[in-house]
């Protein structure tokens, strides 16, 4: 399977309410937000999941992180907390009965397709065998039909992971993003811009001049 980058992630997760991969609301996002910001370090051990069990919390990060890893941009998907944030939702009252079951029973699915390949379970299994898994349910219309069920479950995974990820400080940095800050280096729009829209910061101050001198008077 080839790394998923931010670009893809965020293709997938702009797309996910599209295809009503996800039922998050915006209030559970919140509440999951402010759960994430409260975690220690060590909020990695499985008696901190709320939802997952933990074999599933162990198998919920290593593909997280094969799904969004750490790069020289940012971190990756266990840096940024992004099954914690899944999980959190995952437990929320406002996440749909189904959803839990996919997410389980997706687990389940992966582990006894690695089982029946390889006599062992997803954790257990090596990175070029999990791979080649996934490489088989990376993308649902391509997938075949025997592998159907699984590709539908991993692209709401990978969803979820974009989602979680995209959702904490550590993915607004990868964004780039500085919210609405003062930017004491602007010096206006280029004058190869004005002059192709036919305007010029002298009009725009004589105009703002006569303006004032309007009102003034």
């Amino acid at each position: 399977m080839t790394d998923i980058n931010r670009r893809d992630a965020l293709k997938v997760l702009g797309a996910a309410p599209l295809a009503g991969l996800l039922d998050w609301t915006p209030a559970s996002m919140e509440r999951a937000t402010r759960h994430i910001a409260t975690l220690t370090e060590d909020s990695g051990a499985a008696a901190a999941t709320k939802f997952f069990t933990a074999h599933e919390w162990k198998t919920v990060r290593v593909l997280a992180d094969m799904v969004i890893p750490r790069d020289e941009r940012s971190g990756s998907a266990t840096d940024a907390k992004a099954p914690e944030f899944m999980d959190f939702m995952l437990a929320e009252k406002d996440t749909s009965e189904s959803s839990k079951v996919q997410m389980r029973g997706g687990l389940a699915w992966l582990d006894g397709e690695m089982r029946r390949r390889f006599g062992r379970d997803f954790l257990a299994s090596s990175d070029a065998q999990r791979r080649q898994v996934l490489d088989d349910i990376a993308y649902p219309k391509k997938a075949a039909a025997e592998f159907r069920r699984g590709a539908t479950w991993f692209d709401r995974f990978r969803a979820s992971v974009a989602g979680a990820f995209f959702s904490s400080a550590v993915g607004w940095q990868d964004l780039k993003y500085v919210g609405n800050v003062f930017n004491p280096g602007w010096n206006g729009c280029p004058p190869e811009a004005t002059k192709k829209l036919g305007v010029s910061y002298e009009e725009f101050d004589a105009s703002l001049a006569k303006s004032r001198a309007g009102r003034a008077g």
